[in-house]
């Protein structure tokens, strides 16, 4: 496949070439074009060192922030493409970055310092490929495999182990053997990653296509940034359930529905995969040996927020999560008073999001009979919680309102409060219309002094 380059692209290359230098895109731009895909950011490597970049591009506006590391950022038409010399990395004595760099004037050289065999291709202005370690093959096998020798790679930047993971996820991809043995035998490298890094890492292979499938195949890896995910690994369910708790929990993942939106797929992705890590802490054994997990659900709920703390994941998502784990294992009220109520005290939105993790979470059971009836039971809960979002649930969505209280004579303070919630659960239950006319009337009621007993003798 011919690689087409953006014209900005082709105009920086093309200055560095009539300065003197050899120039390519390298990096995920080459795989993303020849996977067919578009590529999110161009990179470009050189024999030019920062100086000479600099020089080169000295009418632009520029970002060094990378210059000592052998990154210049050139900045055109809103947007940044880096620029890095062809290098050498030094020792990592941080797992992350090289304590030194040395250019060096061929490409080749340039690409053996990189993670993965997929992102160690260049392209030449002409539309030349430099592929030296067989990144083309391992793309037409659809294999993530280190460049050289894993073990060192990891060893550079323990975070590649993490991204070995994401890119099978998002590339529906399988991790060579070699490469997966490395990663486990230095998974515990992870602990000396920044959270940040480490959550936007776990972010990406969640919403990867192949999420599930990775995450199900790679659990002994991925505890090594989640530890609360090894007990889960060959804790037992017990019937109704497919492998062990980690098992379905990599299922659940893989199970949530297409129809659920973008912008709640993030919070919901997170729920799933933290929704069952107290069950091996809760588990107990019944008199028939039937394994159960009473209180998982809340002690989960705090073990989510503990790790998305830790994490430093975004404040809504330590705040939608717990709540979400806290109620995947409730039963769905199935009349309309109590799915009233329930939308009263959590929002269509959450109530939304609780059906799609249900939904998810069911799909990873056996196909029992109970299980279908469950998700029966989400289907009649979803259609009617989705029928009554418009109706009146609060009190202020009540056609009457504080003044209307006051004014048939409800004492001012608490009592109003109290007369309008009365209204409320009377509308909820069918018992009132949510009508201006019939609701006055029962305000006047409300207000009116209690009866007293008729004298005796």
């Amino acid at each position: 496949m011919q690689i087409e380059l953006p014209s900005t692209v082709q105009a920086l290359l093309a200055a560095l070439q009539a300065a003197g230098f050899d120039a390519f895109v390298v990096g995920g731009c080459v795989r993303d074009s020849l996977l067919g895909r578009t590529p999110g950011d161009w990179d470009i490597c050189t024999a030019a060192t920062p100086q000479q970049v600099k020089a080169v591009f000295a009418a632009d506006r520029l970002l060094l922030a990378g210059e000592k590391h052998g990154t210049v950022a050139v900045l055109r038409g809103g947007r940044s493409y880096e620029i890095t010399t062809f290098r050498l990395d030094g020792g990592y004595s941080d797992n992350r970055r090289p304590d030194s760099v040395t250019f060096v004037p061929d490409v080749e050289r340039d690409l053996a310092r990189r993670d993965f065999t997929v992102n160690a291709m260049a392209c030449s202005p002409a539309g030349a490929l430099v592929d030296v370690y067989g990144g083309r093959d391992d793309l037409a096998a659809g294999v993530i495999r280190c460049v050289g020798d894993a073990r060192e790679r990891f060893r550079e930047d323990a975070l590649r182990i993490l991204r070995a993971l994401r890119f099978a996820a998002q590339l529906d991809f399988t991790v060579e053997e070699h490469t997966a043995a490395a990663a486990l035998e230095l998974r515990d490298s992870l602990q000396n990653i920044a959270a940040e890094r480490l959550f936007a890492e776990l972010d990406k292979l969640l919403a990867g296509p192949a999420a599930g499938r990775v995450l199900a195949s790679h659990g002994a890896i991925l505890a090594g940034a989640i530890p609360e995910i090894a007990p889960c690994l060959g804790c037992a369910q017990g019937p109704g359930h497919i492998g062990d708790v980690w098992q379905h929990t990599a299922a659940a993942v893989g199970a949530l529905p297409a129809e659920a939106p973008p912008p709640e797929r993030r919070t919901l992705l997170w729920t799933l995969l933290l929704h069952d890590l107290a069950k091996p802490a809760c588990r107990s054994v019944d008199k028939t040996g039937r394994a159960r997990f009473p209180g998982h659900n809340r002690r989960g709920a705090a073990l989510a927020g503990t790790i998305l703390r830790r994490l430093r994941a975004p404040a809504a998502l330590i705040t939608q999560v717990p709540e979400l784990i806290a109620m995947h294992d409730m039963p769905l009220p199935a009349d309309d008073p109590a799915v009233l109520r329930l939308l009263a005290r959590c929002g269509p939105q959450t109530l939304r999001r609780l059906v799609f993790v249900k939904q998810a979470d069911l799909a990873a059971h056996a196909q029992t009979p109970a299980a279908v009836y469950r998700r029966q039971e989400a289907e009649r809960f979803r259609q009617a919680a989705e029928r009554l979002q418009d109706a009146c649930y609060t009190t202020q969505r009540l056609h009457v309102n504080g003044a209307d209280a006051l004014a048939a004579g409800i004492p001012p303070g608490p009592a109003v409060g109290r007369a309008l919630r009365a209204l409320l659960e009377r509308v909820m239950d069918g018992a009132l219309p949510n009508e201006r006319g019939p609701l006055l009337a029962a305000l006047d009621e409300l207000a009116l002094p209690p009866a007293k007993d008729a004298p005796h003798g």
